[in-house]
């Protein structure tokens, strides 16, 4: 059976409402991964809210949802107690730790609805919440293989990838990709060739169907930003080509670019894909999108 994948929240950092950013969205990270009777949800940002508006109207009132959080920055995780279905009986939320004992995300997603932070305390979802985990980073949802990849950013990240019967979604936000260059100096005396990226991430990513990756800054930018855990999106696009990805989703778009500012960003990106590896579509997540493969 095939996978479907639906943008609910596709911008970093913070939310950003209003007319500038209505194409793109202005919701922070969460991405809808279905594939047979599993539903797959990846981060719980702002996104996190209007997805789960639309697992009632679709008459699921009986809802299994598996929940990978990348990390715990607050735009990940901001859209937890807005997530509807979480106080409905007869639906089960399981949070995923990386191990047996690691129950971090669950902690912390309980830790948010205290009354200091929110009105409605954790004990009181009507739903099942239930930790659980991978077994080092690995894991199966069904007959959905599920592999990790730390990433590079402050507090530490994690990368999903979901694969069955070939194809493979790999989930990569908040990595900066730049400091993982095999030659960091490269992309700065020689910025129109190929960066090549150290071989662990480039096997991760390798031959994914679709690549779902941050890429919040320019070139130009990211001198200015360097450590704060995101990447040039020129560096994201290099990432896809080495490891042959078939379509580059970028995403986590920064909370200071328009959606006219988006589309001048992705043309950047096609054009260094089209001259670099012609094989490889480029297109920005955009909320409310939905992706067959």
């Amino acid at each position: 059976m095939s996978f479907y994948v639906k943008f609910w929240g596709t911008r970093g950092s913070i939310p950003t409402p209003g007319d500038r950013t209505k194409r793109f969205g202005g919701n922070t990270s969460c991405v809808e991964v279905r594939c047979d009777d599993n539903l797959i949800i990846c981060d719980a940002g702002s996104g996190i809210r209007e997805l789960g508006a639309d697992l009632l109207r679709r008459g699921l009132s009986s809802i299994s949802a598996h929940l990978f959080l990348t990390h715990s920055h607050w735009d990940h995780i901001q859209g937890f107690p807005f997530f509807t279905p979480i106080y409905i009986p007869g639906v089960s939320c399981l949070v995923y730790g990386q191990h047996d004992g690691d129950d971090r995300f669950y902690r912390l997603l309980s830790g948010q609805m205290t009354s200091e932070y929110f009105p409605v305390n954790f004990a009181d979802l009507r739903a099942q919440i239930i930790r659980t985990h991978l077994n080092g980073g690995i894991g199966k949802i069904g007959e959905v293989g599920v592999t990790t990849c730390a990433l590079d950013h402050p507090g530490g990240c994690t990368g999903y990838a979901f694969q069955k019967d070939g194809t493979r979604i790999v989930y990569a936000t908040d990595n900066e990709i730049d400091r993982l260059l095999v030659d960091p100096g490269a992309a700065r005396s020689a910025p129109s060739e190929l960066r090549v990226v150290k071989q662990p991430l480039v096997d991760f990513v390798k031959d994914a169907d679709l690549l779902i990756a941050d890429a919040q800054y320019t070139d130009e930018e990211y001198p200015k930003k360097v450590g704060w855990g995101h990447p040039s999106c020129q560096t994201a696009v290099d990432l896809a080509i080495q490891a042959k990805v078939r379509n580059l989703a970028i995403f986590h778009h920064d909370p200071e670019r328009s959606d006219a500012d988006v589309d001048e960003m992705i043309g950047s990106c096609r054009k260094r894909a089209s001259d670099l590896g012609p094989q490889l579509t480029v297109f920005g997540a955009r909320e409310g999108v939905e992706l067959k493969l």
